[in-house]
């Protein structure tokens, strides 16, 4: 009988200590909660290679919205669409002194692209600063003036080599452009250093690889887009090969590029997926190899690269147009084909 009286009082005593207070019963409940975190699903993604508005292209200025064809379709379908774009935005300027070929296109050539569905492009390349130092400063007032995402170029190191970022569907995207090929003659000119304005060069690979690694830091998918490899030889060369797995253990999840005016095979270093060549895309001269084209959509789940998929295409008065039926079917087969002189394995599990 003890015990039970001591817990009936001490039922009794918690009761009565539970009971709220009258002024207590007056203010509000206030739950903590923490701020949701977005729901992440994925996304795509597609890239184009290497566009100019020389010769043949550039009467089709005269009518932006359409200037890059039917292949805009496939650029749309997409979450997000990058192409390089591989001339000086500048009607004026000097041209580089020796230099074979220059490219230049006024700043139409921006509005073209932002009507065809592409969302970001690279402006690191050969032919970045075709134009020289006052094609710099053209292009770079046409770019801010446009609003249009460009990477790879910038009035000082820090812009040149800062990253595009974007959220899609939840993940947080970010995408660098870099330049592994600089005539010799013109890399001091045209790379970027301290204060000074120009490219992105991945020559600078100590510098391309800090700026992987920070933007790794805050993103979920670390894109680095380069122009990279050597005309017309269908294999990637000693410096690709060696640079690709260097960006992979920086953070970069997926490498994507062009240069080659050929296609060049893609595939897997570890999780990280690579792509060796896009060849041309939007460009003023073609024939049967430099002529094959398409576009490379990959599906991405923050860092994870889904899927993979060729749209294939011929380029016809410069621009591409999309392959369908037996063609098509046979192209696809081709490309997948160019990843057997790579050493880039099929699928994460194969690396």
């Amino acid at each position: 009988m003890a015990v039970v009286g001591v817990v009936i009082a001490m039922t009794a005593c918690a009761a009565a200590e539970s009971e709220p207070t009258p002024e207590a019963a007056e203010r509000p409940t206030i739950s903590p909660s923490l701020p949701k975190e977005p729901e992440r699903t994925p996304y795509t993604i597609s890239f184009g290679g290497d566009v100019h508005f020389e010769g043949v292209l550039r009467g089709r200025l005269a009518n932006p919205r359409t200037a890059l064809g039917p292949i805009a379709k496939v650029l749309r379908s997409s979450d997000l669409a990058m192409v390089n774009l591989e001339t000086a935005i500048t009607t004026g300027g000097t041209p580089a002194p020796g230099k074979q070929y220059t490219f230049r296109a006024p700043a139409s050539a921006l509005t073209a692209l932002k009507a065809a569905g592409v969302d970001v492009a690279s402006m690191a390349n050969n032919h970045g600063m075709d134009y020289m130092d006052s094609g710099l400063a053209d292009s770079l007032a046409s770019i801010r003036k446009s609003r249009f995402p460009v990477v790879g170029i910038g009035r000082n190191e820090t812009e040149a080599y800062k990253p595009y970022r974007v959220t899609v569907n939840g993940n947080r995207v970010a995408i660098i452009g870099a330049t592994q090929v600089l005539d010799s003659e013109f890399i001091q000119a045209w790379t970027a250093a301290g204060d000074k304005g120009g490219l992105a060069s991945a020559k600078n690979e100590d510098r391309l690889i800090r700026a992987v690694r920070q933007a790794r830091k805050s993103a979920d998918t670390v894109i680095v887009h380069l122009h990279w490899g050597t005309e017309m030889q269908k294999c990637p060369n000693p410096a690709q090969r060696a640079l690709a797995p260097k960006l992979v253990k920086a953070g970069a999840d997926v490498i994507v590029g062009g240069h080659a005016h050929i296609l060049l095979g893609s595939g897997f270093v570890g999780n990280a997926y690579v792509n060796y060549g896009l060849g041309n895309f939007v460009f003023y001269n073609w024939g049967p190899e430099t002529g094959r084209t398409g576009v490379l959509t990959l599906t991405i789940d923050g860092r994870k690269v889904l899927k993979d998929k060729w749209t294939p295409a011929t380029i016809q008065g410069g621009v591409p147009v999309p392959l369908t039926g037996a063609a098509r079917t046979q192209a696809v087969s081709q490309w997948k084909d160019l990843r057997s002189c790579t050493g880039l394995a099929g699928s994460p599990a194969d690396s």
